[in-house]
This record gives C-alpha cells, sequence and structure tokens, in this order.
C-alpha cells in the first residue's frame, strides 16, 4: 500500500511523462504543463488510487491514466476559475495564475486542452471497455452542468445574493464536492464493485469534499497566502457566500467536525462492508488542521 507521499510522487511523475505526446502546439504545451506540474496536493486522483489499491486493485499504467485524468479536469477548472472575467485571482499555488503568464486567451484554451484531454485518458487506455465508459459518464456528471459547472453557476449568481445553509451546502456539493466524490467511486468503478459498495464509496467522497470545502472557506479567513499557495481575505471582500460568513468561524469549525465525523461513520461502514481496512483514508482526513 502506497502512502500518500510516494502516491503523489508516482502521479507527479506520470503528469510529466504522458502530457507532451498528446498535446500538438508549443505555446499551448507549455502553458497547459505550467498548471498541471505547478504542484498541488494531488488529493483528487491519490483518492482514486488509494481506493484501487484497498479494493485489491493494481497500480498499472492504464489504472495510473484513468486516475491522473482527473488532476488534468481539476486543473482546468482552477485557470478558468482565476480568470478575470471569473476570480481574476493573481496568484496559484504560489505562482501566478495561467493567464498572469500566458494571457487570458491562451490560458482560456490550456484550460479547454486539459478538460478534453481528461476524458481522452479517462477512454484511451486497456481497462475493460465497460470500466471506460462508466468512468466517462461519471466524470462528465460529477464535472458537467449538474455537478461542477453548476456549482460555479450558483456561487457567480450567489455574489448577490444571501444563501442559508442548507443552499450553501448544495452548492459546495456540486462546486467542490462533485470531483472528490468521483474521484473516490472511480476506485469502485476501476475495482468492478457493486453497487452497495459504490454508494459508500461516493458518500465518503462527498463528505470529504463537504470539509475540504468547508476547510477552504475557513482559511480564506484564518489562514495566509504562504500556507494557500493562493490569494487570502478575499471571499468577505467579493460578497462570496462561505461557511465562516454565514456562520462565524467557530459555527464553520463545528460544520467542519460533523463532516469530519459522518466521513470517519462512513469509512467504517466502508471496513466492515467489504471486509478490507480503509484505515487508509486516515491520511486524508488528516489534512484539515485546526
Amino acid at each position: 500500500m502506497l502512502e500518500l507521499k510516494e502516491l503523489k510522487g508516482q502521479i507527479d511523475q506520470f503528469l510529466k511523462q504522458a502530457m507532451p505526446a498528446d498535446i500538438d502546439q508549443d505555446t499551448l504545451a507549455a502553458s497547459m504543463e505550467y498548471s498541471v506540474n505547478a504542484g498541488g496536493k494531488r488529493l483528487r486522483p491519490a483518492l482514486t488510487l488509494t481506493t484501487v489499491q484497498v479494493l485489491g486493485g493494481q497500480l498499472n499504467q492504464d489504472v495510473m491514466k484513468a486516475a491522473t485524468a482527473l488532476e488534468l479536469l481539476h486543473t482546468y477548472s482552477l485557470i478558468h476559475d482565476d480568470l478575470p472575467a471569473m476570480d481574476n485571482d493573481d496568484l496559484r499555488r504560489g505562482k501566478p495564475t495561467n493567464h498572469k503568464k500566458f494571457g487570458a486567451g491562451m490560458a482560456t484554451l490550456a484550460g479547454d486542452g486539459l478538460l478534453t484531454m481528461a476524458f481522452q485518458w479517462v477512454t484511451d487506455n486497456q481497462l475493460p471497455a465497460d470500466t471506460r465508459a462508466n468512468l466517462a459518464l461519471a466524470l462528465a456528471q460529477a464535472a458537467g452542468p449538474a455537478g461542477m459547472v453548476a456549482g460555479q453557476a450558483r456561487d457567480i449568481e450567489g455574489e448577490h445574493e444571501h444563501l442559508n445553509l442548507e443552499q450553501l451546502q448544495y452548492l459546495h456539493r456540486q462546486k467542490t464536492g462533485a470531483l472528490l466524490r468521483y474521484a473516490v467511486l472511480a476506485g469502485g468503478i476501476i475495482t468492478g464493485q457493486d453497487q452497495a459498495v459504490k454508494a459508500l464509496l461516493a458518500k465518503f467522497g462527498a463528505q470529504f469534499g463537504l470539509a475540504f470545502q468547508i476547510y477552504d472557506d475557513l482559511m480564506d479567513v484564518v489562514g495566509t497566502t504562504k500556507e494557500m499557495g493562493k490569494a487570502v481575505h478575499k471571499d468577505a471582500g467579493e460578497h462570496k457566500n462561505t461557511y465562516p460568513g454565514l456562520l462565524g468561524v467557530r459555527g464553520a469549525e463545528e460544520q467542519l467536525h460533523l463532516a469530519l465525523r459522518q466521513a470517519r461513520k462512513t469509512q467504517a461502514d466502508l471496513s466492515e462492508v467489504t471486509n478490507r481496512d480503509f484505515s487508509a483514508y486516515d491520511q486524508f482526513l488528516a489534512y484539515f488542521k485546526l
């Protein structure tokens, strides 16, 4: 069983080696690789790969390609989120954002390229045909207009209104939670789990995703630019709907602890149902430090 640090190293290496062969324009390649290789925690593909390992699967090149596709898609979302027409951010992962380095046009194309290449990688491998089809469908649902993109749209519209807790949770289930839910579910799809196990995997991913967004909101208030690798203290000034903004820091912390308790309960349920040890998820739950 590879630990998170080892998985991150393998993911980084695979991305650097595999991306150039699938990009046929030099400036576009530089722009796409700039953001993908800028760092990041690689939590999403690592969640997939950890789930595959726990459920008895092998981390071969086909599994690596399918899993790291999610990092391509996640990076596309960050590039587009940082654009002047969206959040207009200057810093991402401690470096100038893509549009600051390559211009808004090329940054938009880099995001487009990463989005489409993600689906190429999910399907251009030697996994069984039904596995590839199920991964592509689940990823499209998570990333598309009923998932992450819908969440981004709600976020934009929400800047002009005050959301209640239920509305805020719904927004973040789509904006942030959908891809993290997919990340865990994908491990179940790759290893051919039954519907009951896949439902529990998706539930854990959604709970982890909620905790991740609450934590991100909190760190915008209490964190530093060095810690986060991006500008902080922006949400309030831009009238974003956030957990600290709605509930205060203490209330947001209570919601974070609730989400983590629920995730640990689902983690235990997974161990019981599958008769496998899901303690490898502990390293992901340890991400949240308050």
